[in-house]
């Protein structure tokens, strides 16, 4: 069985990232909302407690039974994980007189502590808290302070029970994996073997066990967590496993064609759907992006249920759901409110009786690419920029019809193309463009045009959450414009996108 470090969440925006920066060291550790407690087995090698935009005063404050794991098992907690455990335990916890936000250095360190040890003096820390400890109870021992935090870190006595009031998972912190270390290997005893490789050989003996001789759908979309996803049940059920690719008619140019010659090299049993005309058809005069959304999604269903009824006794759905998306669904204030419906394709219907296996639900989008690369999958596909489940169809700022599919392909296939002739695509997270739904006046030659205007979208981010515009450089945007202006016709001008997110959305609609 594989070792595991819980971590239980209070709602921080840095719990993710906690929980990245613990698999960087190969250990596998999981989420939990503090309200969604899980059973505690004996795989669980220790625990860490998340910040929170919440305040210990709070008469809605998070809080768990901390007695129950206090001596049990090693123990870390990150600022309000920190405040909480001194404040149950009788300490004195009051608002800081100033906000203690950004770079601190740690005055005194207490390096003989096992989770100290190799911490340098002047370490470099991140503070982001509102409240402060300032008294400890009497079994407590501070281990670390900046000039304006008496109590930066701390220890009970005789216990593996710790508290840091700083971020250690930043990379403000500029020795904060090596804390990370200090509590997972030397405190919690982490064998660090979590890899790819382990993963991989886990996943499919788990697979084999899970599905025996039973035949599993999947839909692929070309992106790179359905095809690690298929790669892993490939390898566990060989051609059991029946793959449909659908061309909605929303695809980048030839990317039918190219995505599915990438399948059948990879050895999968994928059949291509040619549906363009049913998508074009119910698409026809919708200009509301969610009611887009859910007719793509809508005709997706009916595709898919279609050709998988062709399948005799499928019994299971296979599906490319990743660690964020089940994050998500069972976060410390529940679902989120929708932002976008695109994320999966509209669910798995009622009339469909299938149970869903997911390969890729406990991990993080770069440890599936770690995964894919050593499942021996193409960089082609394991490196391609993220594209929306509604494909082009959110990327025209207006209805839907065959040419402006067609005018979009063609702007968008010299954008990607030249990314990449640059060395640029590798840079980029995501980029796409964008057809307004606006006409703007020309002249091309001794003619006066009135065209459309496209809009070039290129963005840098680590998961999607937050995004910034990549700086393109201004050659390589004018040789572009040039190429797009001078080869597809109806296209008369070209702008570049530099809004970040937030406020802006990756996409426009």
């Amino acid at each position: 069985m594989t070792e595991k470090i819980y971590i239980f969440d209070f709602g921080s925006q840095y719990t993710q990232l906690i929980a990245r920066r613990v698999r960087e060291l190969n250990v596998y550790c999981e989420i939990h909302p503090y309200n969604h407690l899980p059973v505690i087995d004996k795989e669980v090698k220790g625990i860490i407690l998340s910040g929170s935009p919440h305040s210990v005063f709070d008469n809605d404050a998070p809080s768990i039974e901390l007695d129950s794991l206090r001596g049990e098992l090693p123990v870390l907690g990150v600022c309000y994980g920190a405040q909480l455990t001194a404040f149950e335990a009788g300490g004195k916890v009051v608002r800081s007189e100033t906000r203690e936000y950004g770079r601190a250095n740690l005055e005194f360190i207490n390096d003989r502590n096992p989770l100290l040890r190799h911490i340098t003096a002047k370490s470099q820390v991140w503070m982001s808290h509102g409240d402060t400890i300032k008294e400890l109870p009497e079994d407590f021992t501070i281990i670390a302070s900046t000039k304006d935090v008496k109590v930066a870190a701390f220890q009970v006595e005789g216990e593996e029970t710790y508290g840091i009031q700083f971020h250690p998972e930043v990379t403000h912190s500029t020795e904060g994996e090596q804390l990370l270390k200090n509590f997972l290997v030397d405190i919690c005893g982490c064998a660090q073997d979590w890899t790819p490789a382990h993963f991989v050989e886990d996943t499919i003996a788990d697979l084999k066990e899970k599905l025996g001789n039973d035949k599993v759908v999947m839909g692929l979309s070309g992106g790179v967590d359905s095809s690690v996803a298929a790669m892993l049940l490939h390898r566990a059920i060989g051609e059991n496993l029946y793959c449909i690719f659908v061309d909605n008619g929303l695809l980048r140019k030839d990317e039918f064609e190219t995505v599915l010659h990438s399948y059948e090299d990879m050895g999968l049993n994928v059949k291509g759907v040619d549906a363009k005309d049913a998508f074009y058809k119910e698409l026809s005069g919708v200009t509301d992006p969610e009611q887009k959304r859910k007719v793509i999604g809508r005709v997706f269903i009916e595709v898919f249920d279609d050709e998988s009824h062709k399948i005799e006794d499928v019994k299971w759905l296979g599906q490319g759901t990743i660690y964020p998306d089940v994050i998500e669904s069972v976060s410390v204030k529940g679902p989120s409110a929708t932002i976008k419906s695109h994320h999966n394709v509209g669910g798995l219907p009622d009339f469909m009786k299938l149970k869903v296996v997911e390969p890729l639900n406990t991990l993080f989008k770069d440890e599936v690419r770690r995964v894919g690369k050593e499942l021996e999958i193409k960089q082609i596909i394991l490196g391609r920029h993220p594209f929306p489940g509604p494909g082009l169809g959110i990327r025209i700022l207006s209805d839907i019809t065959p040419e402006k599919v067609r005018i979009l392909q063609e702007v968008d296939h010299i954008f990607i193309k030249g990314l990449k002739d640059y060395g640029l695509y590798d840079d980029v997270w995501q980029a796409g463009v964008m057809l307004l739904p606006v006409q703007s006046v020309g002249v091309m030659g001794d003619e006066r045009t009135y065209e459309n205007v496209v809009a070039l979208r290129a963005v840098a981010s680590l998961d999607g959450m937050t995004a910034d515009w990549v700086h393109l450089p201004y050659d390589f945007l004018a040789e572009v414009s040039n190429k797009i202006i001078n080869r597809v016709k109806g296209v008369n001008r070209v702008v570049y996108d530099i809004s970040s997110k937030p406020p802006a959305t990756i996409e426009w609609e």
